[in-house]
């Protein structure tokens, strides 16, 4: 064994601590770093950290007036002193103009450093406020070539959102009752009233004459540019014949409200493009294109709406003739029509229908329904179909639904997929339904003559009535009859049960539809009327109370 002594480590073994302590050698090397750390920051706090002599850094002008500017820009905005539609224009074609402006500014501050005895550095804290100006440059030159197409497509579909918005910023909102014009004309006159931006009032007159009232609004900043906008949205009335135009050019800062007065036998035309439309005592019928809700009351002839989207709802009481909708609509009521109804569209929200004397056909990507009369009502929404009290033939095709029909004179051809189907005939009447996916139920009347023929997949057959034993099994069939079997009843289900049932009976026929008196022509109307949607009022009848053993929706 050697008699010299350990190596003692760099550094050395400072006492107590022995030398071989690698926990104490590892604490005193990073107190070592720490304080070359420490005086390394303080020395390049006295400039002695640089290669070269210490250089001042000088905030830049750059930052500050860009904000400046911004500022003073959203005030005048937010003030109405610019319109917000025009800046944004404006701002996607020259905002290449901020970079170049910046540019200038920096090349002349370096500039002005290169005088300097001292030399300085200018700091970069604007870099970040022209990438962000910079962005919205290039998002506004989008949005400006995107403009052509967006408002062609807000006109083919009424949306109205692009200019409402730049309103929305602050401009003030400027008021003008048009002068009233009046115009005779013949009684059975075919007047075509358009209207881009606003909502259209009708009534009927006893006169042979046209009256036209204007409610104008304009979203300016100035009086004069709000009467530039009134002049160039004033209604303009032109007669040429049997031929009536109301015409209004519509401004996109602005929006005219008309009520027009016409005689009681004028054919009418409307194209409202983002309003609502009211017509009430017309004798002639009525066409309506519209991107709004319409509402219509006691209306002689024809009436055919058409619409574009299915944010709006649809509305007609008292109608004496056929009614014809087509395209996308929210909700659909109608009651008291002495005509046909036929509509074709998507429907989003609710259906109600009420004593139709002629056919119905409703059509949509879901449902199609056919009924031969409907004295009584109809229900339709996302879940339900209900038709209560319907004469002659009846026809349903849907799926996703439980289909309820009730007190139907005449045969039922059903078929419903994912939902439920109850059929309860009020005579001795023929029924198809077929259900690909739950449950089938039929109440016969009392006195039944029936003919059944039932099967059912993977669910049970039960019969208040007396029929034959059925095997056990996946699939089940029965075939028996009631009286003398003189209706034939067709019952298929596929996943769920079907139930013949003893029905309570209804009356031998439905009584005839009630008509209602024409409500009087509204006269002398006042400037900015709004004629009351008489087609909200409470006209619908109360349903009737449920059979006995309602069937679960």
């Amino acid at each position: 064994m050697s008699s010299n002594p350990p190596v003692t480590p760099p550094g050395g073994a400072p006492p107590p601590f022995s030398p071989y302590d690698g926990k104490a050698q590892y604490r005193a090397y990073r107190e070592q770093q720490k304080a070359a750390w420490r005086a390394q920051k303080q020395a390049w706090k006295a400039g002695a950290g640089y290669p070269g002599p210490y250089i001042p850094r000088v905030p830049s002008m750059v930052g500050p007036v860009i904000l400046i500017v911004a500022g003073v820009i959203g005030l005048m905005v937010s003030t109405g002193h610019i319109a917000a539609a025009g800046f944004w224009a404006w701002y996607g074609k020259w905002w290449p103009l901020l970079l170049i402006a910046a540019g200038l500014a920096l090349l002349g501050e370096w500039a002005i450093d290169l005088r300097r005895e001292i030399p300085v550095r200018r700091s970069g804290g604007y870099i970040g406020v022209l990438i962000l100006l910079a962005i919205v440059g290039v998002g506004a030159t989008g949005w400006n070539h995107m403009l052509p197409w967006v408002n062609q497509w807000n006109n083919e579909n009424g949306w109205a959102w692009n200019h409402d918005l730049f309103n929305a910023f602050g401009l003030p909102e400027h008021d003008n009752d048009a002068q009233t014009q009046s115009r005779q004309i013949p009684a059975n006159a075919s007047i075509l009233i358009e209207n881009p931006r606003g909502d259209v009032s009708i009534t009927s007159g006893e006169e042979s004459s046209i009256e036209v009232q204007a409610h104008e609004a304009a979203y300016a900043s100035t009086d004069s540019d709000a009467k530039k906008i009134f002049d160039s949205e004033a209604p303009y009335l032109q007669v040429t014949g049997n031929s009536v135009l109301v015409d209004t050019k519509g401004d996109d800062n602005g929006r005219v409200d008309l009520t027009v007065t016409v005689p009681h036998g004028a054919r009418v035309t409307v194209t409202a493009g983002k309003g609502d439309v009211t017509a009430s005592g017309l004798g002639a019928g009525i066409n309506v294109t519209a991107h709004g809700d319409v509402h219509l009351s006691a209306v002689g002839g024809p009436v055919q709406a058409h619409f574009s989207n299915g944010k709006h709802d649809f509305s007609v009481h008292d109608l004496q003739g056929d009614l014809q909708v087509d395209g996308d609509l929210n909700d659909l009521t109608v009651s008291e029509i002495k005509g046909k109804v036929a509509q074709s569209g998507e429907i989003l929200g609710d259906v109600h229908l009420e004593n139709v004397t002629g056919s119905i056909h409703l059509h949509t990507s879901v449902t199609d329904v056919q009924l031969a009369s409907l004295p009584g009502d109809l229900t339709l929404n996302s879940d339900d179909l209900r038709v209560n009290e319907a004469t002659g033939q009846v026809r349903v095709t849907t799926h996703s639904k439980d289909i309820d029909l009730s007190e139907i004179y005449g045969d039922s051809t059903v078929e419903d997929r994912d939902g439920s189907i109850s059929v309860e005939p009020a005579g001795n009447f023929a029924v198809d339904a077929k259900n690909s996916k739950g449950d089938v139920d039929v109440s016969l009347p009392p006195n039944a003559s029936a003919s059944v023929n039932a099967r059912t997949r993977n669910g049970d057959i039960v019969s208040e009535y007396a029929m034959p034993r059925i095997g056990e099994g996946e699939n089940k069939m029965v075939n028996f009859q009631v009286g003398s079997g003189a209706a034939k009843i067709v019952l298929s289900a596929d996943n769920g049960d079907v139930h013949i049932k003893k029905g309570d009976g209804f009356p031998e026929k439905p009584p005839a539809p009630q008509s209602q008196a024409e409500p009087p022509a509204i006269l002398n109307v006042p400037p900015n009327h709004r004629v009351p949607e008489l087609s909200n009022a409470p006209h619908l009848k109360a349903h009737k109370e449920l059979p006995a053993q309602p069937v679960t929706q």
